[in-house]
């Protein structure tokens, strides 16, 4: 059996694997790339092609690398469509936005990294993590175009997205790596790519709009005036089949989708859950969706897997300079994502809970009685100021709806208190344990509150 010998390998071409090897290369160490696809087909994901904070990627690779694949850089809001409620809401999205053609934004990142000296494998299968007799990972086993082959590395970068094989495979008794993971915290995703006759009218927005049940919602995102990115992500608790129908559906009833051609379809998984607590052992990091970097309540994880596969990336050239990829060697990357966007994503996840937990036409209720800004405050910030003042107009705009309206509120009160505790996140394994505790408690505040079932 063949055996490869570098630095890091890095499993997955995606934005996180890209942008971690590109970060060890022009550190100056070899690094590999591990991807199941073809070259043709690397960096064909499916994704709603959305692109939040264009403007500030790690610049390992640079913008201008990524520019080609911007195919619309117009869109500067949200549209919130309630039908429900026969209503449109206009939202405020901070940060620079872009929509791009996310097939030729994966060619972008490959080369970027390719540029600055990463090695990638293509056709290659991971089939099993390779660890010592201490328990540090050592490498993988993989399939190269049909022939086993073994990859040694000083660390292991676990960019395979969702529910990954790698963490099924590897034993993480005695290190802090985060196993409270389950299907149910995860999310499917489908979406077409749509070419319409006629320039749509709100090419400069991103459109949501909620399915007829609570754990799904709709997209429709223009690549270009007459290229529309469009999908549904629903939690796989739920019937697939069924929500594809609402889609279908609602592309049938709009105008502007008559004699509209599909150009392309995928589906894939992702994290509707909080960041995991901890994404290190020893030897082995995990960034992206791998370890839960998704907004859980918008979907958007680009930015976030960029910056964590920059960050993993970071500390492992540091370890591998300074003693060894230990865990503690390797826990200033979880202090980096929880200081960035870590805690952020912690307190969005509870909107998520309290979804599950309140009647779809209330909280579309709820929705539509709140101001824009302050709606885009909730999905982006994770808080939001939701005084007396604003609680007496939200409920008299929305008479009917108190009760969730009241629920909110108090939702919001332990949504800050865990997004404060994650500021307090530890600064080494020792005392992880005791934040993990006191988090837990806070979490139970929130099933409390809110009247929803554990999570977690």
């Amino acid at each position: 059996m063949p055996t490869h010998e570098t630095d890091v390998v890095v499993v997955g071409a995606g934005t996180a694997g890209c942008y971690a090897a590109a970060t060890v290369a022009d550190a100056g160490l070899d690094v590999v790339v591990l991807d199941r696809k073809s070259e043709s087909e690397a960096g064909h994901i499916a994704c709603g092609d959305a692109l939040k904070g264009a403007d500030a990627f790690p610049e390992v690779i640079p913008k201008s690398t990524l520019e080609p694949a911007m195919t619309n850089t117009g869109v500067d809001h949200g549209r919130f469509e309630i039908p429900q409620e026969d209503t449109v809401l206009d939202i405020p999205v901070p940060g620079e936005l872009a929509v791009v053609d996310r097939w030729e934004y994966g060619r972008c990142i490959i080369r970027g990294a390719d540029d600055l000296g990463a090695t990638f494998h293509y056709d290659t299968v991971v089939q099993d993590v390779v660890q010592d007799e201490d328990g540090r990972v050592t490498g993988v086993e993989a399939v190269r175009a049909g022939e086993p082959t073994t990859y040694e590395a000083a660390v292991v970068v676990d960019a395979a997205g969702s529910l990954s094989l790698l963490q099924d495979k590897t034993d993480f008794a005695g290190t802090t790596f985060d196993t409270n993971v389950d299907y149910s915290q995860f999310c499917s995703a489908y979406r077409e790519i749509v070419e319409v006759e006629e320039p749509v009218e709100w090419d400069d927005a991103l459109v949501f709009k909620p399915t007829e049940r609570a754990a799904g919602y709709l997209w429709y995102f223009p690549r270009t005036e007459t290229e529309i990115n469009v999908g549904l992500g629903f939690q796989m608790t739920e019937e697939p089949m069924e929500l594809v129908e609402d889609l279908k559906r609602d592309l049938r009833d709009r105008e502007e989708f008559e004699g509209a051609e599909v150009t392309d379809k995928l589906g894939a998984a992702l994290p509707t859950r909080r960041p995991y607590d901890s994404a290190v052992a020893p030897g082995f990091v995990a960034a992206g969706d791998a370890a839960g970097h998704v907004n859980p309540t918008t979907g958007g994880g680009i930015a976030g897997a960029a910056y964590a596969g920059h960050y993993a990336a970071e500390t492992a050239v540091d370890a591998i300079r300074n003693g060894g990829p230990s865990e503690a060697a390797l826990w200033e990357y979880n202090e980096r994502v929880m200081d960035h966007f870590g805690a952020r994503y912690a307190a969005l996840d509870v909107y998520n809970v309290l979804s599950t937990a309140v009647d779809v036409d209330d909280l579309m209720g709820l929705l539509a009685a709140l101001p824009g800004e302050k709606l885009a405050e909730a999905l982006y910030s994770g808080t939001t100021r939701f005084g007396p003042t604003l609680l007496l107009k939200t409920a008299i705009a929305s008479l009917g709806h108190w009760s969730t309206i009241y629920t909110f509120y108090r939702t919001k009160g332990v949504a800050d208190r865990l997004r404060e505790h994650y500021g307090d996140y530890p600064d080494s394994p020792a005392d992880f344990a005791d934040w993990q505790a006191e988090r837990d408690a806070i979490m139970e505040d929130v099933y409390a509150v809110t009247g929803a079932e554990p999570k977690y």
